[in-house]
């Protein structure tokens, strides 16, 4: 290793490291005792107590109910064996998580072992700390259960009494095993003056104790036998390391030391806390404080089974580069997997049915990051920094298909059989590729004097990858350039080149650089001189499966004349590798024929590099033929004015310079296996055709597999298959998130809001308002009529400042006032008139009038004649809303002006429901304005009741019933719809008492309408998110209308043969419309593209009253709720499969869906319902505490589904309506034009 001088502040840093300070003490152990809940264990030597956990825990890749505590210092997650098996022949055949593992002896009574689980916040808290603290980069920490053990004043087993007097030497320390969702921590705890003994008795000698972690025995890849496991050692056979236990540290407390010891993630290992300086404030010693080497030679090597040979440490090539984040690891060695895979060849079968196991590799051992720190005898030169990365800590970089390898200096990836690729990026043999990006640029064409520019045009790309055809669109070239674009083939080609057809011994691009790379090339035309430069990144696969590419284009290229056709003639060009870098050049002819029959015959010098980042740390890496010849065979080029499309294709090999051509079918690309299979050589021109991993077939004829469908558990917990071609994608339900594994769902920051759960320290509801923040905050203020700081709040007498009319008394109540006219006056209080001078209102003065005319113009006593209405005023003299005539018996409602409301009047003997005219009664004293209640983290349902929008906390799929919160006040409205937009944060509803669409935002402010005009019954809301739009059904014009959220540029996109559309819900990324029609002589359920277009009815069998209605994009699965027929059932769009979910419900009304579940609304039993639409049965009910029927059911996100459509950016392009469909969108103009407008119609 070469030599390095560390600076000054390094070298501190690494005296820092060595110094015993701040070190724990037993005031700093976790509470322990009977009188906190503790069992204790029997007293004795090898005693075992088994323990039923009440939360499961993890133990590398295992999961455990239950554990095993015993007096020796460990706990075993199996039931342990005899003591002779285990001391002094770690590691044991039995799992074992080692704190203090000895001989040792609890038989006098003075030594204890105490054991509890516990989950009480203050406890669950500082254990959450405590792991931070040695994982800062880990942002989830909320344990949910922790198992403490202390060993109390524990002796060595057979330690002879001393004959001075003096005192048995003895041992205090502690062991907390904590959980989460996911992964299970290990927390352990040295108070120095409290670990007196270094070393037990064992079969006559003195062995000193072990800490660390053994997985156990486990079965070999070779037999039915078992081998040893992996077993990570803390200590070394050293007693010192044993005393660095309570000196040094991984968690920045010394004595103190954190652990991940397992996870539900396959493969799960160890990982030891990241911070091993010392807490800040800690004193930095001089040099002459320097202790001897605390890094010894045993520490660098590896523990292994007795039957295995140690190999010495390999020399590691040093750094100079400070940028490398390093850590010294005197007691994180790293742990032992004795059984590892070499890089295995690319597999000429890729489904072959029985997996080989991988091979055994001793000669290079594998560490984790480590720094080697070589002290010479007096002087301070340090040899060191040594730095590399391991696949523990690196596997989520891999491809899902792909294998992570350790070598000597660091990691690489290799793709599985079946695959190829760098390893980052992997893509199955023989299954056709897609390229997606975007174009952007500026081009003098010709002689023209300003350029072309274009930004973010659309690149697609499609590659037939066993035989090697490549296709390329570019859209949205106009006409000026697009002509002048054909002669450029090579704009696209590079795809053909990393998909090429390999000829034997060859690899294409992708094989050997994956899809993460860039691109320079710089193109001249002959004659004319004329220089282009084209710039490209590629960005490696994204969750489709599609490669992502953004090209840029700077330069001139000479003009070709519109209705020009270009022919480029095959051509050949050579490839020169080199360490991570490719280049190549060539020169390109083509011909121009213009419509007259007229010829050119041109050419351009072409030149490219691609950079790319290969992994050193393979050698087989570098076994790429340094010539490789790209052989295009056929190019063709097209501009289509029409569609202001440049299309090309191209058929491409890779193989050897001379060329020579090869006369099997794989090699020339005329085999006609199907383009989802790989042709497999045989002899000669014998060969097969295999389907594809991910596809099913004779390699003729291949037919996608569902994995979603036919391992509906394939994902796991909290996650979503999504079924993609040839493969699937695992999706985190909201809420969830994937691990640093890639694999794993566990749930997203959860914070704590204590306004809700009541653990807030602001006054008593009648006095103040808690106001949950962000992040577990919350401010407290005082509610009006109060003042103080939230916490404390105190009356205001308001009577002190003369708020009442002079002719009124004031009354001063608890946050609040009243104010009542003197007698003789008139008024509320804040108005006082004599009852002579008050004004009369309408209603007083009808009634009045009526009373007049039935008593002849005497006023004493009057009474109604027969036939004759009196109108009924309220206290206040406003019209009572249902008026009744005394006479007939008849009642109907009127409008705040005592005009009947047609269709109201009803017969004797019955009331009409009338709606309350909005007069506010008068104020009495100030009284807060309406506002919008925040909503909740997370996810919430959102439902519609009365004159108001609540919401219900869902934790995961479970509704939080007792945080259910009135989110905002409508009095004197009927909600019918609700629906959410993620992107602003909005929530927008549908009103039939005053027929209108209105919004507001959860973020603050007034509630807005926005669609007040010709619209009568609106009862189905739709958002597009992602277009930026809107839908609603109207049950009496019997239409469907489109506007922008705004509500602006309002379109009809249906108007016939609707009857009672009711339920409308959108699939914005596939630009699909879906609806529900209850008609009570032919209810259906149709659809429709998102622009009109493409009307057809889905379900028309089997309805009586759809009234629900929810499309969930992950399972593709559109689910209504039928209150006629009392049941809910879901479809496949698709392949039109139909299945019942749910039967006997009884009037549901809206439906919404999330994760798992669906969730109803329900008129009779005046009800929100959640129903497990896998499990097919109700789960959870909510019944609101005022009841009356429930109407609108939608979910708030916190943040939007990934996706977009083609009306996502700049609005398509479009003037005013963007309607996105499947595969393009529609410009469309609004009913009311304004000339500007311009329509058209885009495909892709």
């Amino acid at each position: 290793m070469g030599s390095f001088l560390p600076s000054p502040v390094v070298w501190i840093h690494l005296l820092v490291l060595a110094v015993s300070v701040s070190c724990l003490s037993r005031s700093d152990l976790f509470d322990y005792g009977v009188q906190f809940g503790d069992q204790v264990l029997e007293s004795g030597t090898d005693i075992s107590q088994e323990i039923t956990l009440d939360q499961s825990l993890y133990f590398f890749d295992g999961r455990f109910d239950t554990v095993y505590v015993n007096t020796n210092g460990f706990v075993s997650t199996a039931k342990p064996l005899a003591e002779s098996e285990y001391l002094g022949n770690m590691p044991a055949s039995f799992s074992i998580i080692a704190a203090f593992l000895g001989d040792l002896d609890t038989s006098d009574g003075i030594g204890k072992v105490y054991v509890r689980q516990d989950t009480s916040p203050d406890i669950l808290q500082k254990i959450a700390e405590q792991i931070s603290q040695a994982f800062p980069n880990e942002d989830e920490v909320e344990p949910t259960h922790a198992v403490i053990v202390t060993w109390e004043k524990v002796a060595p087993q057979g330690a002879p009494e001393r004959g001075d007097g003096s005192i048995k030497q003895r041992n205090t320390f502690q062991l907390v095993l904590t959980s989460m969702e996911m992964s299970t921590y290990a927390i352990l705890l040295y108070p120095k003056d409290d670990i007196q003994f270094f070393s037990t008795h064992i079969e006559g000698a003195n062995e000193p104790v072990e800490a660390g972690f053994s997985k156990g025995a486990i079965k070999s890849w070779f037999s039915w036998n078992s081998v040893q496991g992996p077993y990570y050692r803390i200590t070394t056979d050293d007693e010192d390391s044993i005393k660095d236990l309570t000196e040094l540290t991984n968690s920045g407390r010394p004595g103190l030391w954190v652990y991940e010891i397992g996870s539900s993630a396959p493969d799960s290992s160890i990982t030891p806390g990241q911070v091993v300086t010392p807490e800040e404030g800690v004193p930095e010693p001089s040099v002459s404080e320097v202790p001897e080497s605390i890094i010894s030679e045993s520490l660098l090597t590896q523990d292994y089974p007795p039957d295995e040979q140690e190999t010495p440490f390999p020399e590691i090539p040093s750094t100079d580069n400070p940028s490398l984040n390093w850590q010294p690891g005197p007691l994180h060695p790293p742990h032992f997997q004795p059984e590892k895979s070499e890089i295995q060849p690319k597999a000429s079968n890729p489904q072959a049915s029985n997996p080989q196991p991988p091979h055994q590799t001793r000669s290079q051992p594998i560490y984790s990051q480590v720094v080697i720190v070589d002290e010479q005898e007096e002087d301070l030169n340090v040899n060191v920094f040594s730095y590399f990365e391991t696949c523990s800590n690196n596997r989520q970089k891999c491809s899902h298909f792909a294998d992570c390898r350790d070598y000597a200096s660091g990691y690489c990836c290799h793709c599985k059989p079946g695959f190829y690729g760098n390893g980052k990026d992997c893509v199955a043999d023989g299954k056709p590729q897609r390229m997606n990006g975007k174009v952007s640029g500026r081009l003098y064409v010709g002689n023209m004097t300003s350029p072309v520019e274009f930004a973010n045009n659309d690149l697609h790309s499609y590659v037939v990858a066993n035989d090697g055809r490549a296709y390329v669109a570019i859209s949205s070239i106009p006409d000026s350039i697009g002509p002048s674009l054909q002669p450029l083939a090579s704009l696209g080609g590079v795809i053909g080149w990393a998909f090429a057809l390999e000829q034997p011994g060859y690899e294409n691009g992708f094989s050997i650089i994956g899809g993460v790379f860039t691109r320079q090339a710089e193109v001249t035309f002959q004659p004319g001189g004329e220089k282009l430069t084209i710039s490209q990144e590629f960005k490696g696969i994204d969750e489709h499966d599609h490669l992502v590419v953004t090209t840029q284009l700077e330069g001139q290229i000479p003009q070709v004349p519109p209705s020009a056709t270009v022919e480029i003639d095959r051509y050949s060009e050579i490839y020169q590798y080199s360490s991570n870098l490719i280049t190549s050049s060539s020169t390109r002819e083509y011909t121009v024929s213009l419509p007259d029959g007229f010829v050119h015959t041109r050419s351009y010098l072409w030149r490219q590099s691609i950079s790319f980042q290969g992994c050193p740390h393979n050698d087989a890496a570098l076994s790429v033929p340094s010539s490789q010849q790209l052989s295009v065979d056929q190019v063709f080029v097209m501009y289509d004015a029409t569609d202001q499309l440049i299309r090309y294709a191209m058929s491409n090999k890779i193989g050897s310079i001379s060329g020579t051509p090869q006369q099997n079918p794989c090699f020339t690309g005329r085999h006609g296996c199907d383009t989802n299979a790989a042709c497999r050589p045989g002899q000669g021109t014998q060969f097969t055709c295999e389907c594809a991993t991910g596809f099913t077939g004779d390699g003729r004829a291949c037919y996608d597999v569902d994995e979603c469908r036919e391992t509906p558990g394939i994902c796991g917990a909290h996650a979503i298959c999504n079924n993609q071609p040839g493969t699937f994608r695992c999706e985190c339900i909201e809420g969830y998130q994937f691990t640093s594994d890639g694999h794993t769902c566990i749930q997203v920051d959860h914070p704590i809001d204590h306004c809700q759960r009541g653990t807030h320290d602001c006054d008593v509801p009648e006095r103040a308002r808690c106001t949950y923040t962000v992040r577990s905050s919350y401010i407290c203020t005082c509610l009006p009529g109060f003042s103080g700081d939230g916490r404390a709040c105190q009356d205001i007498d308001e009577c002190q400042t003369a708020h009442c009319h002079r002719d009124a008394i004031c009354y001063n109540t608890q946050g609040s006032f009243t104010c009542q006219c003197r007698p003789g006056f008139h008024g509320d209080g804040f108005r006082c008139t004599s009852e002579s001078e008050r004004e009369k209102t309408r209603c007083e003065r009808h009634r009045e009038e009526a009373l007049a005319a039935t008593s002849g113009g005497h006023f004493f006593h009057p009474r109604p004649s027969v036939g004759q209405y009196v109108p009924t005023c309220d206290s206040y003299g406003a019209y009572e809303p249902t008026q009744c005539h005394a006479g007939t018996g008849q009642c109907w409602c009127v409008d705040r002006d005592g005009q009947e409301i047609p269709g109201s009047r009803t017969g004797p003997g019955s009331r009409p429901m009338c709606f309350e005219h909005g007069v506010d009664p008068p104020i009495v004293g100030p009284t807060p304005s309406p506002e919008v209640s925040p909503l909740a983290p997370g996810t919430n349902l959102l439902f519609a009741q009365s004159g108001k929008i609540e919401h219900i906390p869902l934790d995961g799929n479970n509704m939080r019933k007792e945080e259910t919160k009135t989110l905002l006040h409508l009095p004197d409205r009927v909600v019918i719809a609700v629906a959410f937009d993620c992107e602003e944060k909005m929530v927008y509803w549908s009103d039939i008492t005053q027929p209108s669409i209105s919004r507001a935002s959860m973020q603050g402010g007034q509630p807005t309408a926005i669609i007040t005009t010709d619209i009568q019954s609106p009862e189905g809301i739709a958002i597009d998110h992602m277009s930026r739009n809107m839908y609603w059904t109207d049950s009496i014009l019997n239409r469907i209308e489109v506007a922008t959220l705004a509500g602006r540029h309002r379109r009809v996109l249906f108007d016939s043969d609707l009857t009672n559309p009711r339920a409308i819900v959108a699939d914005p990324a596939n630009g699909r419309l879906y609806w529900t029609d209850w008609n009570r002589d032919s209810p259906k359920i149709e659809m429709s593209n998102m622009d009109g277009t493409d009307r057809t009815i889905l379900v028309r069998e089997d309805l009586q009253l759809p009234n629900g209605l929810t499309f969930d994009p992950y399972s593709r699965q559109l689910c209504w709720a039928d209150a006629g027929a009392h049941k809910v059932e879901c479809i496949d769009q698709y392949t039109h499969l139909r299945r019942k979910v749910l039967d006997e419900i009884q009037y549901p009304f809206a439906i919404i869906s999330y994760g798992r579940n669906l969730y109803y609304t329900d008129w009779r039993r005046e009800a929100v319902v959640a129903v497990d639409r896998v499990a097919v049965k109700e789960v959870d009910e909510f019944l609101p505490q005022k009841r009356s029927r429930t109407y609108g059911i939608t979910t708030s996100y916190p943040h939007c589904p990934q996706g977009e459509n083609y009306c996502t950016r700049g609005n398509g392009g479009c003037s005013h309506l963007c309607l996105p469909r499947p595969g393009g969108f529609t410009c469309r103009c609004p009913d009311v034009g304004d000339g500007s407008c311009v329509e058209s119609d885009r495909s892709f």
